[in-house]
């Protein structure tokens, strides 16, 4: 098995979300933005609420909300929030009286998320900078954690699941869709993220 270097991993994640947060497109091997959102099963009415930059950007690769309730008064983060799209659809969900924080590494997603969360007016919305492995927030804080899509991206994932696992409240739980690779390791000189 090669090893990568983490902070090298971090940047060519960055060098693809900064791509990303202009557009999506070609640079997946699945769908992409509302009608992606839509064809995984969000509903037509959190999905229109979504401000459109972020509908256009998501990329996830499943529903996470298809894995468990999110109640009023909540609180959610989402990990690897990128412009937002599950933030939006969880703020949605928990209401005015609940609070969705956002996490990502891309300044230039997390600025996407930003004019969204402006445009649309929901204050129960928080957005930050910062790794999964290094989450910057209390001990069981969340009800909820959400991945869509981004455990498989994190380096050091015994790290990153002790940080959403500290965070969350006792009885927490943690609703991750993801991908894994089936069959030999992508070559050397080629990183999965890479175009």
């Amino acid at each position: 098995m090669m090893s990568i270097d983490p902070k090298t991993i971090h940047q060519g994640i960055l060098e693809k979300y900064r791509k990303v947060s202009v557009s999506p497109e070609t640079l997946f091997r699945y769908p992409t933005g509302e009608a992606s959102a839509l064809g995984l099963g969000y509903p037509l009415a959190l999905v229109a609420r979504v401000p459109a930059p972020s509908r256009e950007r998501f990329v996830g690769v499943g529903n996470p909300f298809a894995l468990g309730p999110i109640r009023q008064g909540e609180a959610v983060l989402d990990l690897g929030c990128g412009a937002g799209f599950d933030t939006f659809v969880a703020a949605q969900l928990v209401g005015p009286e609940g609070w969705v924080a956002g996490v990502d590494l891309s300044p230039e997603m997390l600025a996407v998320a930003e004019a969204g969360r402006v445009e649309s007016s929901f204050p129960q919305i928080e957005l930050r900078k910062a790794t999964v492995e290094v989450l910057p927030f209390a001990d069981a804080t969340f009800d909820v954690a959400l991945s869509n899509g981004v455990l498989n991206l994190i380096p050091d994932k015994p790290a990153a699941l002790r940080e959403v696992f500290r965070v969350l409240k006792p009885g927490g739980q943690l609703q991750a869709c993801d991908m894994s690779l089936a069959g030999d390791e992508p070559p050397p000189d080629k990183s999965p993220w890479s175009d």
